[in-house]
């Protein structure tokens, strides 16, 4: 495996912790593979593999990314009519949403069907969810391959107070359970996204990096 990651930089999100994490895996899989952090669309344009890190407001984020001259349109270009594999992380797997209502209403890219709404956790749980938790798996996908879900599964890192309520089941991959059955993974075609942090989720989180950086739609 050849090529380059393009690690977008819109000025949302711990990037550093990111690139560490896919370098890591690159090196596990001994491969040829450039990890860029940039906020240049021609990088991007370039990219075999493109990441949509975020952290923080639906609204803020989304602002960042369409402040970035070029960037919207770049992706656009490369996810949906290129078929590039893209990767969103936390507020990035969000913004793939037709919108939020995150203290208002907010367009989000409109990859994928669906609202991202704040949690309602029953039992008393706190909002935030915040912390540790294993992942149900509602269908197989290749970037969930070999990795063990379920009670006795491995364990994913979570900081959020809003998720994608998606309105199509076909896209959505895997739950969480915090007092809810909480998205903790969607996707369809050539795009993939985790309300989970898989660069703070140590085993489980390096495999699925290691699987999207092999995936070939």
């Amino acid at each position: 495996m050849t090529g380059a990651v393009a690690i977008i930089d819109y000025g949302s999100g711990n990037l550093r912790s990111a690139a560490k994490a896919f370098e890591r895996s690159v090196r596990a899989l001994r491969a040829e593979t450039e990890v860029a952090v940039t906020n240049d669309p021609d990088l991007v344009r370039r990219a075999d593999r493109i990441v949509l890190p975020g952290v923080g407001a639906f609204e803020d984020c989304m602002n960042g990314l369409t402040a970035v001259k070029g960037m919207r349109e770049a992706l656009e270009e490369r996810v949906i009519k290129g078929g590039v594999p893209f990767l969103g992380i936390c507020v990035g797997m969000q913004l793939m949403a037709t919108e939020g209502l995150e203290k208002g209403t907010w367009p989000g890219l409109g990859w994928i069907s669906g609202a991202v709404v704040r949690l309602e956790p029953r039992g008393g749980l706190k909002v935030p969810h915040m912390g540790w938790n294993t992942l149900k798996f509602t269908q197989p996908h290749p970037l969930l391959a070999n990795i063990p879900d379920g009670e006795a599964g491995l364990h994913a890192y979570f900081v959020h107070s809003y998720h994608l309520a998606t309105t199509d089941e076909r896209t959505l991959f895997a739950t969480a359970d915090y007092g809810q059955a909480v998205t903790a993974c969607v996707g369809r075609d050539n795009m993939f996204g985790t309300q989970f942090h898989p660069e703070k989720s140590q085993t489980l989180g390096l495999s699925l990096i290691e699987n999207f950086l092999e995936w070939t739609p």
